[in-house]
């Protein structure tokens, strides 16, 4: 059996929406607007000049039905790139690009292979001696176990197995097509090419198991270094798995302590350093989007508060400062906590915070709250209710009131507290 490399890929969701990007503008955002397209181009050079043997894409090419053709049109591009270069392609699409999702066709150039979402289909490599066994989804909630149906492995040839699948259940990921781990290492396949779950990992060698996470970070959970996996097969065996970061845009949470601060000034001092010190260490010449959290506590809880609009245009203002497209911050959020109980003041405000904590247990005033909430929680968009970050929002999306009437009391205390100073 002849040696070999190839790419697998997934969860790439072309021309995907990436957020926090309202009413911002300039070359950083309109990188951010463009990166999964920028991504997937850099991985198409990369696949021609490492002369690969073939590319899987293991589903969520698109991110949904395309708003226009132009999404499917710069997708036809690309593969006529890999036609030219005579690198053939197997697609599976999963629950983002399902056969129900999609309503606009194009044809697709005779190097690309799509997996059917009727039926398992076996493709065939016949110099390579390579055989790889997919089913499509037919519609977004598939939760049933496909495995079962992939045929028995082709002898004399290396089988890879393309599925987009949850696994058994991965936090932030819907169980789509389930299965057990065992069930794939029993298949008899010697590779899975897994995708779905947006963090690549390997799972299970000889034979290989591999989520190879997806190509381009989109917000702040899909932080850290993104790509895709190149393969190497020798004599029938994996050899190698190297990650092929495609990245443009690098996704970071930046924790800023804010403990020793005594003026507003200094922590805008440990934001500008914190930003620079990620940039010289994380963003390996790719644009890097930040999310700021001050953290500790500080007898300036109050007053950053207070202040938050200021200190987010201070961090915005530092990332200019670095030139375009260095660093953008997405949102900065202030975590911090205040030394002082205000419920042990003497004055209004321990009263205030008195009467919130009371509130905490007040069964009925929590019911009456729940419900009115609720109505206004259901009226909001579902891109909204399932990525809030607010602790407010998130209480409130989560109907859990003592935690509403927590975090909303604290933020007044603080509000008036700095109104006072």
């Amino acid at each position: 059996m002849q040696s070999f490399r190839f790419i697998h890929t997934g969860d790439i969701h072309l021309d995907s929406p990436l957020k926090g990007l309202a009413g911002q503008e300039g070359p950083a955002a309109e990188r951010i607007r463009t990166a999964t397209r920028t991504a997937f181009e850099t991985l198409i050079t990369q696949a021609i000049e490492d002369e690969v043997d073939f590319v899987v894409i293991a589903g969520d090419l698109y991110d949904g039905d395309w708003r226009d053709y132009q999404t499917g049109l710069f997708f036809v591009k690309q593969m006529g790139r890999l036609s030219q270069a005579n690198i053939p392609v197997f697609l599976l699409h999963g629950n983002h690009d399902a056969e129900s999702q999609i309503t606009r066709k194009l044809t697709l150039p005779t190097n690309v292979s799509v997996f059917p979402a009727r039926r398992v289909e076996t493709f065939r490599l016949p110099q390579l001696n390579v055989a790889l066994h997919g089913q499509s989804f037919r519609q977004r909630d598939i939760t049933d176990n496909l495995v079962p149906a992939y045929p028995p492995p082709v002898a004399g040839c290396f089988n890879i197995g393309v599925l987009h699948t949850g696994l058994g259940g991965t936090p932030g990921h819907a169980n789509y097509a389930p299965c057990a781990i065992e069930d794939l290492i029993n298949k008899g396949y010697d590779y899975w090419a897994l995708a779905h779950v947006h963090q690549a990992a390997v799972l299970h060698e000889r034979p290989h198991v591999v989520f190879c996470g997806n190509l381009q970070g989109r917000h702040i959970r899909e932080s850290g270094p993104k790509g895709a996996s190149l393969v190497t097969v020798e004599d029938g065996q994996v050899v190698e798995i190297a990650p092929i970061l495609v990245d443009c845009v690098r996704w970071i949470l930046l924790p800023v302590p804010v403990e020793q601060c005594v003026a507003i000034a200094d922590a805008v001092d440990r934001i500008r350093q914190a930003i620079e010190e990620a940039v010289e260490r994380d963003a390996q010449g790719r644009l890097l989007a930040c999310r700021i959290e001050l953290a500790g506590a500080t007898g300036l809880h109050g007053e950053l508060l207070a202040s938050a609009d200021h200190l987010l245009a201070e961090a915005r203002a530092a990332a200019l400062g670095l030139g375009d497209e260095v660093a953008w911050i997405e949102r900065l959020i202030i975590a911090t906590t205040s030394p002082e109980t205000v419920a042990s003041r003497k004055d209004a405000l321990g009263d205030l915070q008195r009467i919130i904590e009371s509130a905490g247990s007040d069964v009925d005033l929590q019911s009456r709250l729940a419900t009115e909430l609720g109505d206004l929680v259901r009226k909001l968009p579902h891109d909204i209710r399932t990525d809030a970050d607010d602790a407010v929002l998130k209480a409130a999306i989560d109907g859990n009131i003592t935690n509403l009437i927590a975090h909303g009391g604290a933020y007044l205390s603080a509000r008036l507290a700095t109104e006072k100073m």
